[in-house]
């Protein structure tokens, strides 16, 4: 029976299936990945190749590969939110605590975005984050937060800012659905972040009795 099976024998592969490994993600040259729109560092010498990210409980695993180990986990971290990186010193042994990647600022060169950011840093960390993530028609949303500011008061609409950048929430009206709920008085403490897993589509069981 041996000698009749092993015609159907293969070796197994020297290194795991990645598709049980997560998602693929390049390395910058500042040796981190962007998962969420959050930054995470990652040992040096991964600068430029491919790594693999995936989420367990409340950590973010990453898994690369080496010359001796082939594919091994090369660091964890906890979970972060957008405008708060996680960066550890260790990572960077060539470099003097703290002169790690530094986050991005906004550079201003027209008036408008001038008088954008001149709102607040609540304004500032949402251009940020709505350039790192590819938010669409940037220009007139900024424009028409500059026009609620009129409204409302520019510390309103920096708070608004704020709270959409943290809460990733990029989309037309979500500024004006922010300051609306600021202003019935509701708490912001518990922040709803966007999910493209779930959608407010209303459901088909409407249709159930359709031909009846």
């Amino acid at each position: 029976m041996l000698a009749e099976e092993r015609g159907w024998l293969h070796v197994l592969p020297a290194g795991p299936h990645t598709a049980g490994l997560g998602e693929t993600r390049r390395v910058d040259d500042d040796q981190t990945i962007r998962w969420g729109s959050v930054r995470y560092s990652t040992p040096d010498g991964h600068q430029g190749a491919e790594v693999w990210c995936r989420v367990v409980g409340d950590e973010l695993v990453i898994v690369g590969a080496s010359h001796d180990r082939g594919l091994s986990e090369i660091t964890r971290h906890a979970l972060s939110t957008p405008g708060h990186p996680r960066i550890v010193d260790e990572h960077y042994p060539h470099h003097p605590t703290g002169n790690g990647p530094k986050p991005p600022t906004a550079r201003p060169r027209r008036a408008d975005e001038r008088a954008f950011l001149a709102l607040g840093v609540g304004a500032e960390r949402w251009l940020v984050e709505a350039a790192a993530i590819g938010a669409q028609r940037v220009r007139s949303k900024m424009a028409r937060a500059v026009e609620l500011a009129a409204l409302v008061g520019a510390d309103a609409v920096d708070d608004a800012l704020g709270l959409a950048a943290v809460a990733g929430r990029f989309d037309d009206g979500d500024l004006a659905s922010i300051l609306d709920h600021r202003a019935a008085g509701r708490s912001s403490l518990e922040v709803v972040r966007a999910d493209d897993g779930h959608s407010a589509q209303p459901g088909t069981s409407a249709w159930k009795d359709l031909g009846r």
